[in-house]
């Protein structure tokens, strides 16, 4: 087994007993700090011009640079499957440029809320859940095709990322060839959390999500007895690895909506500074019921968590659920606002539609989830129907089999 991917994970890749190949420079990238990688994407406001200037540069750009990459690791390494993740598009021209006999079989993995285009369901980015019935197919359709005119810029040029490569990119909506082209297309959610799709195709797959890091060596904090000992309701608020510099757009309002009431509230900041930051943001100490910490082992805290309050990562939200945990959720960049979308639309929380509530928003909604039983009923349903999914599994058997 090989994995080729950014320098970055040349360490885990030892870590794990797989040999590491690395991408090209044009290619490697670092996806804990884009705005670092790719000058002026920090001055775009999250929204359609981010969400663009990621398509092409981030995304497109690299296409040939990664097939290229790929075809001289195959070329010593003659693999019998390719699993990529699907927005490394650089994979999809092994499978448009060969044959099934000629090459491996080219497994996508959506690692996103799926960007399938379908009659049942609203384009991707648009946040908008389900409409059943004729009109919601109406809707549907003017919508993409509306977004396939807007979207023709964006086409053409990933045309010519394609062409680059040497293959031709098939014609279709933004996201149509991510889950057609390869010969299996991997997404990593349940029937619970994702849109109902009647005219998915029969490689499009639903296998469960992934694992959190589940056994990962973290010191506990010297509170840890006050959040598990079950005396108040436990109220864990994050915005992830990622999307956590500024801590003033989700972390901070919740703890001063939180900062009167009967529960405890764990800011997870996942950076190091991240205690000293929060307390900075809120004039220089953190009120008596909030705990902040930098790093915390999540599959140890959240079976002792009453509500979590997300920006709406995709794999931090259904960890969550694993654990039968409802939520409320704030994101406005990348794939933030889907996966929030999905949250109200399955019942297991609430989505407040921005990515910097108002503290008195966030207090609001977390009263409600705890007020209302039915949140915490939808997410441990969630939990259980996740729990019955075995993703590596199906991996190593669909690696097997094709």
């Amino acid at each position: 087994m090989v994995f080729l991917g950014g320098s970055r994970f040349a360490e885990a890749a030892g870590r794990a007993g797989v040999r590491f190949a690395a991408l090209p420079a044009e290619a490697d990238w670092d996806d804990r700090d884009l705005d670092a990688s790719f000058p002026g994407r920090a001055e775009l406001p999250p929204g359609p011009e981010r969400i663009a200037f990621d398509v092409k540069h981030v995304f497109l750009d690299p296409v040939p640079h990664q097939y290229r990459a790929l075809l001289g690791l195959l070329a010593e390494f003659p693999a019998d499957a390719v699993v990529a993740d699907a927005f490394v598009q650089g994979a999809l021209p092994l499978a448009l440029a060969r044959p099934r006999a000629e090459r491996p079989a080219l497994l996508g993995v959506g690692i996103t809320p799926a960007m399938l285009p379908s009659a049942d369901t609203a384009p991707f980015g648009l946040a908008l859940p389900p409409l059943p019935g004729e009109e919601g197919r109406i809707r549907n359709r003017t919508l993409q095709e509306e977004m396939d005119r807007r979207g023709e810029p964006l086409q053409r040029y990933a045309e010519k990322a394609f062409a680059e490569a040497g293959v031709r990119l098939p014609a279709g909506p933004r996201g149509l060839a991510q889950v057609t082209v390869p010969d299996v297309y991997l997404q990593l959610t349940v029937p619970g959390f994702e849109y109902p799709r009647s005219d998915a195709p029969a490689s499009y797959r639903l296998i469960g999500a992934l694992p959190g890091n589940v056994g990962e060596e973290q010191p506990l904090p010297e509170w840890w007895a006050e959040a598990t000992g079950g005396e108040r309701p436990v109220v864990v608020v994050t915005q992830g690895t990622l999307a956590n510099d500024d801590l003033g757009e989700l972390v901070a309002p919740t703890v001063r909506a939180l900062a009167e009431r009967d529960v405890l509230v764990v800011a997870a900041t996942a950076r190091p500074d991240g205690p000293q930051a929060l307390a900075e943001l809120l004039g220089g100490r953190l009120p008596g019921n909030v705990r902040a910490v930098g790093y915390v082992p999540f599959d140890r805290l959240l079976p002792h968590t009453d509500v979590l309050v997300s920006n709406g990562g995709y794999g931090g939200v259904q960890t969550a659920l694993r654990y039968g945990v409802p939520l409320v959720v704030a994101g406005a960049s990348e794939d933030k606002p889907e996966v929030a979308a999905r949250v109200q639309w399955a019942g297991v929380g609430l989505d407040l539609r921005t990515g910097r509530p108002a503290p008195e928003a966030v207090g609001r909604a977390v009263e409600q989830v705890l007020a209302e039983g039915g949140f915490r009923e939808r997410a441990r349903a969630l939990g259980a129907e996740l729990a019955q999914y075995r993703p590596f599994d199906t991996i190593a058997e669909l690696v097997e089999s094709l």
